[in-house]
């Protein structure tokens, strides 16, 4: 692993074509917010590559366009964001060219600036795995909700961005498994398109 200074991800980074490999990417990139005037942010350690129109497990499977799925054909480079269960508030990162509708879930990360508001958002008293160890609770962590679905993570003002601070991950430093409560995917439930940094504290355990 390597750490230098930081900037913002350009737009070339998200419009690539290859979702998995994006994926990759993502480990060790720091993901920031900043929401009511009060930053936050955490090292992505875990992702998950969602490529439509073939991938079962997608939103957009078969290019299933809806209200809600409408933002992952834009170009990349924007923030889609769901509701899961009704609690939830799940980040993804648009990747691809405008109609590819390919979508990374922001699975986990560890946290690095301003942890104790991450710890008031979340109620919690302990800085450790439950902080922001999922994808719903680093959305609560990090301020996230659906409102932000849509919003660029490019453009100099956005409340939402990702930055290159010099972190870097090998292929020998990550685990490749099967994505996380997809068994209605069929085939595509046993891809390897889940992506955590080995030995992370932050990551969840394979399943």
């Amino acid at each position: 692993m390597k750490n230098h200074t930081a900037t913002r991800l350009p737009a070339s980074f998200y419009t690539r074509t290859d979702v998995v490999q994006i994926s990759k990417d993502l480990l060790g990139k720091v993901l920031v917010t900043n929401i009511e005037h009060q930053i936050t942010s955490g090292i992505i350690v875990e992702t998950e590559a969602y490529k439509a129109p073939e991938d079962k497990a997608s939103h957009a499977y078969n290019n299933r366009l809806t209200e809600r799925t409408k933002v992952m054909f834009e170009e990349g480079g924007i923030a889609y964001v769901y509701l899961c269960y009704g609690i939830h508030h799940m980040f993804n990162v648009v990747t691809g060219t405008k109609g590819m509708a390919h979508a990374i879930l922001i699975r986990a990360i560890e946290p690095l600036d301003n942890i104790p508001l991450m710890m008031s958002r979340r109620n919690r008293q302990k800085v450790n795995r439950q902080l922001t160890g999922g994808p719903g609770v680093l959305g609560k962590a990090l301020g996230i909700t659906t409102q932000y679905t849509g919003t660029s993570l490019c453009h100099s003002d956005s409340a939402i961005w990702l930055e290159d601070r010099g972190i870097s991950f090998t292929e020998e430093e990550m685990i490749a498994s099967p994505r996380v409560r997809i068994d209605y995917a069929e085939e595509c439930a046993d891809w390897n398109w889940r992506f955590r940094v080995k030995g992370s504290a932050w990551t969840s355990a394979a399943k």
